[in-house]
Parts: C-alpha cells; sequence; structure tokens
C-alpha cells in the first residue's frame, strides 16, 4: 500500500516557516517534520519554481517568500480569534496587494472565520489562502453543521435549498443578539467570485453576471461548509462602493436595498404559483426599502403569486419599494395585472 503524500504537508512548512527561518529553512523544516533535507528540498525546488519562494545564492541559500503566496493552516474552533489571525498570518502575506483589495480581503477573510467561530459549531477550521498570477482566493472551511442545514432548522424550512434565498436577501442571522446579518451579503458582492458549499448545495455569485446559482454537489462532504472567495488583484472595486450600493441614501448607511433572486425560492422543478410560496420569498423584506426582485430564470409565476406580492405585500407594506427587473413578457403581465387590482381594488380580500 501506497504510503499518503506528505507533499502538502512540507510546503505548508516551508512557507509558514521561511519569514523566520531564512538561512536553515530546509534544515528546520526536516527537523520538524522527521524527513530527511533531500526530501524537503525537493518540496523547495518546486515552490521556487513556481514563485512561492524566491532563492539567492547557492553554497549557503537564503529563501524568502516569492510573488506568489499561500498559506493554510487548520485550527481549534475553541479560543480561535479572527483579528489576531488576521494580522498575525494573513496581512503580512498581503503587504504587496492594492490597498481596496487588501480591504476587501480583510473584510472577507474575518466576517467568515467569525462565522465560522460563532455559528458552525466545529472542532476545527482550516484558512487557506492563495495569491498567484494576480488573483487572490481565500477559502474557509469548517468541519461544522452545516450553514444551510443551520438556517433551515432555525427557520423551519421544509428544505435546505430555501436557505440560500434567505442568504440573499441579506440581513438573516440565527444569532441576532451578536450579528447582523450583513456579513454574507457584503462580502458576495465584495468579490469577483464567491461559493457558499455545505451538505451537497452550492450557493455562488459571480459579480458581473447577475444571477445567484444554487446547483448540488454529488462529491463533496455531507458535513461542514466552506467558503472561497476570489478577486484580481487588478480590481478596481472597495468595500466602500459596495457598501453604498446598497445603503439608503449619500447621508445615511443603513442596510436599505436588497436584490432578491426570486428562482431560489423554488424547489426542485416546482413553479411558482402560490401564495405560501410567494410569502415564503418575501419573508423578512419589509426590512428593507428598497427591494429589487431578479426574475431571471423565471419563465412563469401563477396569478395568486404575483397577487400575493404586488397587491397585498405591497398595500401593506407602502414603505418598502418593489422594482422587479429581469421578467419575460409573461411574468410581467402577470405583475401588471396584480399591480392593476393593487392600485382599484380599495382594500378588498386576496383574488382567488
Amino acid at each position: 500500500m501506497a504510503r499518503p503524500s506528505r507533499s502538502a504537508e512540507i510546503d505548508a512548512a516551508l512557507l509558514q516557516a521561511v519569514a523566520t527561518h531564512p538561512r536553515d529553512l530546509v534544515g528546520m523544516v526536516s527537523a520538524q517534520l522527521g524527513l530527511s533535507s533531500a526530501r524537503v528540498s525537493i518540496q523547495v525546488r518546486k515552490l521556487v519554481a513556481e514563485g512561492y519562494l524566491r532563492k539567492e545564492g547557492t553554497t549557503r541559500p537564503v529563501y524568502t517568500r516569492g510573488h506568489n503566496r499561500r498559506f493554510w493552516q487548520r485550527y481549534p474552533r475553541e479560543g480561535l480569534a479572527e483579528d489576531s489571525l488576521w494580522s498575525t498570518h494573513l496581512s503580512p502575506l498581503l503587504r504587496d496587494v492594492p490597498r481596496n483589495v487588501l480591504d476587501i480581503a480583510h473584510h472577507g477573510a474575518t466576517e467568515m472565520i467569525n462565522n465560522a467561530i460563532d455559528h458552525s459549531e466545529a472542532a476545527h477550521v482550516g484558512v487557506h489562502v492563495e495569491l498567484r498570477d494576480e488573483e487572490l482566493l481565500m477559502m474557509i472551511a469548517d468541519d461544522g453543521v452545516g450553514i444551510f442545514r443551520k438556517i433551515a432548522r432555525a427557520l423551519q424550512l421544509p428544505d435546505e435549498r430555501l436557505a440560500l434565498l434567505e442568504l440573499s436577501k441579506g440581513k438573516f442571522t440565527t444569532d441576532p443578539r451578536n450579528h447582523s446579518g450583513e456579513g454574507v451579503f457584503f462580502t458576495s458582492r465584495m468579490f469577483d467570485r464567491f461559493q457558499i458549499m455545505s451538505g451537497g448545495l452550492v450557493f455562488s455569485h459571480e459579480e458581473g453576471h447577475g444571477n445567484d446559482v444554487l446547483f448540488d454537489l454529488d462529491d463533496m462532504p455531507k458535513e461542514g461548509t466552506v467558503v472561497s472567495m476570489g478577486i484580481s488583484t487588478r480590481s478596481q472595486r472597495t468595500a466602500k462602493q459596495v457598501f453604498d450600493e446598497y445603503s439608503s441614501g449619500p447621508d445615511e448607511y443603513a442596510f436599505a436595498k436588497t436584490v432578491v433572486p426570486v428562482r431560489l425560492a423554488q424547489v426542485g422543478d416546482e413553479n411558482l404559483i402560490s401564495r405560501s410560496q410567494a410569502k415564503r420569498l418575501m419573508q423578512r423584506v419589509d426590512r428593507f426599502r428598497h427591494v429589487v426582485l431578479d426574475f431571471s430564470g423565471v419563465t412563469t409565476i401563477g396569478q395568486a403569486f404575483a397577487d400575493e406580492i404586488f397587491r397585498v405585500f405591497a398595500q401593506a407594506h407602502p414603505e418598502v419599494e418593489l422594482v422587479p427587473v429581469h421578467a419575460v413578457s409573461e411574468v410581467q403581465q402577470m405583475i401588471r395585472r396584480a399591480e392593476t387590482a393593487r392600485d382599484y381594488d380599495g382594500g378588498q380580500l386576496p383574488l382567488l
């Protein structure tokens, strides 16, 4: 039986030790891991070739970090603090990254690590950072209960897929005393690519593509949660721009706007026809002033579904502006019908 490869373990040890052991890197890691200098030297040469290490000199080489960066560490969740992890391990790795990207990385890493600490019920939290070829990738993984399962239990949802709908709205947390529920929403919009993988489900947001995507992934662990965030180091986006886009105005900084992907209210192949589905879609959106209902990927809706949103909800919450976008003509007709009834019915009972 072949022995498991220790390459990843050696790489992690080398990259972690290079800052403090530039002159005796190979010997130090060899002693630490109980391996021969020859075995460790193979990984050193590989990391130099890939740009993660820089070598100066031949007889007595001195090693420093290369232009590419990699970090991986697994921590016990108990006692972990996201601020000290960032300042001690992550920030030094990214000191050459443009300030706007660094600020986004700081926000994303600390928010997602804190979520794992406070919500996951995990034993361990893993942190992986990869900076290569002007792309920054960050992954936060835990072995806990799973984010979609926890949300589904808290809201008594019939299907874990509906938990993604609540996350996409923002302002949801299972611990409202200590959290605002804004972390995932804003983080997903700061990065170029954002994914949450848990329980065989993947929630994906890609900046510029407009649509939040949900899909199944069979070959992933059913326990725990993995959050993946990626951004180009050439990005001009700033954290402030994202906060401003969803704030209530230039002089206020309340989280007042949200974009709701309507199709996430669907479970499986079901159509959006019922009032119950509409109520589920509109749950908690009365906390916002401006709600964009994105109908991308929705080909038809029922009369009762449209009426519940654009007449019943709209009459009950006149302070909330509802803006449907990306609706096909059939959906637009149902929306207009409900809006017309709202304008003329004078408070009658919901249409049948």
